[in-house]
């Protein structure tokens, strides 16, 4: 394994007058006075810069100890980058090395094909790879990969219109997640459908289309990748208020990193169809873009100062999909927004601390280690894939969260400490205060210091437990940090590259993330359906009944067979919930759903006042011992009466 020179084994090496500037106001008290004074002089008063020698040679190997370990991640740095960039490229077809048998601009996600078996393309991964390409070729780094941005162009044309268990082109089919590596439907079981992929392959080609209008290629654009685009953001507008399957493919809720991806899609894929005056979705993408930016909102936790990662799954929340979001929605024009969740936002900030500590205690590799040192992080703490690792990916995020905060500090020219990033910054500092600091500023210095010098820790982690051979796999042991899962992960090797350039100072383009202002009302309204308001202002009652039977707890029982009834919401009974598209049914939030009634056990009922005239979407979801469950795609819709009541009766899907 390579790892970094161990701290404790340079201490040993450090002398003290070899180690402190010579101009050091204390070096003058590490000589020893009282050795050269005649002996029958009396003992001398206690000298006061004595205090000092301890406080003077700690600040001094301090620093130095962070030399060496800056020293360490340019090191690693250097010798991993071309590993990186080689690993991904390799999994590349039709030409790179492990991946025989890809068509053109198909991307593997590993060479692996037993235990696990990765020998696929997820759209996701790809999008996010190419998303990475792309970022090298318009930034000028590295235009020889414009090729294989051209094959993965081409590929992605290909796979849009494969019909699959989704559905076609025109009927779901863009939300599956995965396809065979010869570009046909993979037809197997699957959490599905997964909807950031189109988002994401939007941004990719959109970055690259921008650049190519900027240097005068109007028509390949609008004539070769705006069909593609558009497909795209046609289905982010139609669908982004259906439940999904989060990045992992464990979840079927809402995402936080799904609705953020989406949002930036529509905002930045607005602005190049009114580029190439194809204006016609435009309203619509800024339509349901304000949608979804209103709905991000609901995922943040302010009690708890973190973001929660999906609306269902009966997790903690706290989750990499979070600080994923942040580096892939970064915006440096956008500042420190909170609305976007900018990577320097103050809750951006403390949601990376809740997210990292949470990791603190569960891993073995990090025992020992300080309350406020970094640690190697996973996917979420209660995982159990392949063991529920440490991954690189969820790790490097994290140091390039900061790195990005960093360059964003810098472009703004200060940095402001909230209450709500307070934590985080008195982890970087105890003494840090609540309060805005200008560049230049001593505070300033020292938290931006003490920032870099945390991001690096997280690179230094991952060094740490990189095989010699520099091969990224998708995990590494919690107990002993090998590598563990799918080797050569691409994604892994793309987050390796994308985190050592946000270190070297990369900034990204712009997507229109500055300035924008939450919607005072949300809608869950769009393509799909849902959300849409009478507007005259009247309610009429409905009442939903649903069939449905439910888990009873112990203590329920009890009441059951003593008194021939029970009290809905006894503690450890499974109950069933209502919530959806309109503010009355509290727009598809589980953490605020409407509780039905079991009166009429197995029919469980409710009765809610809504607007007249109004096309309704909504769904039931069970709660049980903290666990939320929604029921089945499609989202169930009704429209509502101009007058009078109503009355729906539904069977749990």
């Amino acid at each position: 394994m390579r790892s970094l020179v161990p701290l404790a084994l340079f201490a040993v090496h450090v002398h003290a007058n070899s180690c402190i500037p010579t101009s050091l106001p204390c070096i003058n008290t590490l000589t020893n006075q009282a050795a050269i004074e005649p002996a029958h002089r009396p003992p001398l008063p206690p000298d006061p810069r004595n205090s000092m020698r301890f406080v003077c040679f700690a600040a001094a190997l301090g620093a130095a100890a962070q030399a060496l370990a800056q020293t360490s991640v340019d090191s690693y740095i250097a010798t991993e980058s071309p590993i990186a960039k080689a690993g991904l490229l390799a999994n590349i077809g039709p030409d790179g090395s492990k991946a025989q048998g890809a068509k053109s601009g198909v991307v593997i996600a590993s060479p692996s094909k037993t235990n696990p078996n990765y020998f696929y393309t997820w759209t996701r991964d790809s999008s996010l790879v190419f998303k990475a390409i792309a970022d090298q070729v318009t930034l000028g780094q590295d235009a020889s990969l414009r090729s294989q941005i051209d094959n993965f162009v081409n590929a992605e044309k290909i796979v849009q219109q494969v019909s699959n268990p989704s559905g076609t082109v025109s009927s779901g089919g863009l939300g599956e997640p995965k396809f065979n590596v010869d570009e046909t439907a993979f037809t197997g079981a699957w959490g599905r459908p997964q909807r950031d992929g189109p988002a994401l392959r939007a941004t990719a080609l959109i970055t690259y289309a921008n650049w190519l209008l900027d240097n005068g290629n109007t028509t390949w654009v609008s004539s070769t990748l705006w069909p593609v685009i558009a497909l795209d953001l046609g289905y982010v507008t139609s669908n982004w208020n259906q439940s999904t399957f989060d990045l992992w493919e464990e979840i079927n809720s809402s995402s936080f990193f799904t609705t953020a991806v989406q949002h930036r899609a529509l905002r930045e894929g607005a602005a190049l169809a009114t580029r190439i005056n194809q204006t016609s979705g435009v309203s619509n993408y800024n339509t349901q873009a304000a949608n979804l930016l209103c709905f991000l909102q609901s995922y943040w936790n302010p009690s708890a100062g973190y973001i929660t990662a999906n609306t269902g799954g009966g997790r903690s929340g706290k989750d990499a999909n979070t600080v994923l979001t942040t580096i892939h929605t970064w915006d440096i024009a956008a500042g420190c927004d909170a609305a976007t969740f900018q990577p320097c936002s103050d809750k951006a900030l403390s949601n990376l601390k809740v997210y990292v500590d949470a990791f603190r205690s569960v891993y073995a590799i990090n025992s020992g280690v300080a309350a406020t040192a970094a640690v190697a992080t996973g996917r979420y703490p209660e995982d159990s894939y392949q063991g529920g690792n440490p991954w690189y990916l969820a790790t490097f995020a994290v140091a390039e969260q900061l790195y990005d905060a960093l360059l964003t500090w810098d472009a703004v020219g200060s940095l402001n400490v909230t209450s709500t990033s307070l934590a985080l910054f008195k982890q970087l500092d105890a003494s840090a205060a609540v309060g805005t600091y200008a560049k230049g500023s001593a505070e300033y210095t020292t938290l931006t210091g003490a920032a870099k010098a945390f991001a690096d820790g997280f690179i230094a982690v991952n060094a740490k437990y990189t095989p010699s051979g520099g091969g990224l796999a998708e995990q590494y042991s919690r107990s002993n940090g090998q590598p563990v899962s799918a080797v050569d992960l691409t994604w892994s090797y793309a987050s390796a590259l994308t985190a050592f350039g946000a270190r070297a100072g990369t900034t990204t383009a712009s997507w229109g993330a500055k300035g924008l202002v939450v919607p005072s009302t949300c809608s869950s309204g769009g393509g799909g359906g849902g959300g849409g308001g009478g507007g005259s202002g009247n309610t009429v009652s409905v009442t939903f009944n649903v069939q449905a039977t439910t888990v009873f707890g112990g203590a329920c029982l009890m009441c059951v067979f003593a008194a021939g009834w029970c009290w809905t919401g006894w503690d450890g009974t499974e109950n069933i919930y209502l919530t959806g598209s309109v503010s009355q049914l509290k727009n598809w939030s589980p953490g605020n759903a409407l509780l039905l009634s079991a009166a009429n056990y197995p029919t469980w009922s409710i009765t809610v006042d809504l607007p007249a005239s109004t096309a309704v979407q909504y769904k039931y979801i069970r709660k049980f011992n903290g666990k939320v469950t929604w029921e089945s795609d499609p989202n169930m819709q009704l429209t509502t009466p101009a007058s009078g009541s109503f009355t729906e009766n539904d069977t749990w899907r």
